[in-house]
């Protein structure tokens, strides 16, 4: 272990890549402590692989009494509790930020009251919208949102918004705009924002650590906090192809969960916070159909079927420069993407979430 063992909140940490978190944790000699909600709507029921070698304290991000007992004396935070996805978009947005906003402030606050002093927050890549794009007249532009009669007719691919020529997308860096293009985004920026805020009111200091496209084994399936692996996976499963939306070229980045945690590890570890914002990605953009093709291979399943449908809030391509998390963080080589999807492939199906 690097340094002295440190007294770790993990909050979601019953969650997908909560779970691995604390596990990476334990491995590494700290004190954990996880306090997550055990919802119905993220759990089936308790989950079989909660780590014995750190406590677990069934509560909610909206009991500031019980965020305040369980803070006493920790060295730092790490924020995973959330929910995730897209939802039903607006109709929803009561939900997510009651859970997402209200819960982080609540944290933040009692963060401040225990004068905690370091925070590793969950933010995400949905932060920037899309990503970011060179047109080769105008150079760098961020495109228009996407229109629906574009979509409708297949034309997914956005345009300069100067000149009308094709753009380039490039790797997103920490230093872009920020543009959520969901509710759920919307509450990523606000947790970030929150935290920031907090820190320069004498509150912990905040390491954002902004996840690509997370898999790997714990993924869930069939509910708001299911991603894009965890639904081919079970459409593979069922026998089914894997229904890919839009023309299946969209570019993400797809990162697998340890190395989420290994950054988590080494945010927390830091003699001195990293404060700011950074991407944690594979370094390696992939599109919608590589995935559902590897997917679909490493299970013997059928082949992808590209539906062209789409969805309002999705983005069409964005993928990341790590670049500031491999200087700052050292995060060194990731799980490459084959290993990744085979490892994948072979783990058990998770239940409700």
């Amino acid at each position: 272990m690097s340094g002295p063992s440190r007294r770790v909140v993990v909050t979601g940490g019953a969650g997908f890549i909560g779970s691995h978190v604390v596990d990476a944790l334990v491995d590494r000699g700290h004190d954990v402590t996880v306090i997550d909600s055990f919802s119905p709507a993220a759990h089936s029921g308790r989950p079989d692989y909660l780590n014995p070698h750190a406590k677990y304290v069934d509560g909610d991000m909206l009991d500031p009494g019980l965020l305040e007992r369980e803070l006493a004396g920790v060295d730092v935070i790490a924020h995973h509790a959330a929910i995730v996805g897209l939802g039903a978009g607006t109709l929803d947005g009561p939900l997510f930020t009651r859970t997402n906003g209200v819960g982080t402030a609540e944290l933040l606050r009692a963060s401040v009251r225990r004068r905690v002093p370091r925070l590793v927050l969950a933010s995400s890549m949905v932060v920037y919208g899309e990503g970011a794009y060179r047109c080769s007249a105008d150079g760098p532009q961020r495109p228009l949102p996407r229109r629906a009669g574009d979509l409708r007719a297949g034309r997914f691919d956005p345009t300069c918004p100067r000149c009308g020529r094709p753009l380039e997308p490039v790797a997103i860096t920490e230093d872009d705009a920020l543009d959520p293009r969901s509710v759920y985004a919307a509450t990523k920026v606000h947790q970030e924002h929150l935290a920031f805020v907090a820190m320069r009111e004498d509150g912990p200091a905040v390491t954002a650590l902004r996840y690509h496209n997370v898999y790997g084994p714990r993924t869930p399936r069939s509910t708001l906090y299911a991603g894009v692996a965890s639904i081919f996976r079970s459409q593979i499963a069922a026998g089914r192809p894997p229904r890919v939306f839009e023309d299946g070229e969209q570019r993400r980045d797809f990162v697998h969960v340890s190395d989420i945690a290994a950054a988590n590890v080494r945010a927390i570890e830091r003699e001195a916070p990293a404060i700011g914002a950074f991407n944690v990605g594979s370094g390696t953009p992939r599109t919608i159909f590589e995935l559902a093709t590897a997917l679909s291979a490493a299970l013997g399943g059928r082949a992808p079927t590209v539906t062209g449908e789409y969805r309002a809030g999705d983005v069409r391509h964005v993928f990341a420069s790590s670049e500031r998390a491999d200087r700052v963080l050292a995060l060194g080589p990731r799980v490459p993407f084959e290993d990744g999807i085979r490892e994948l492939a072979a783990a058990p199906l998770r239940g409700a979430a």
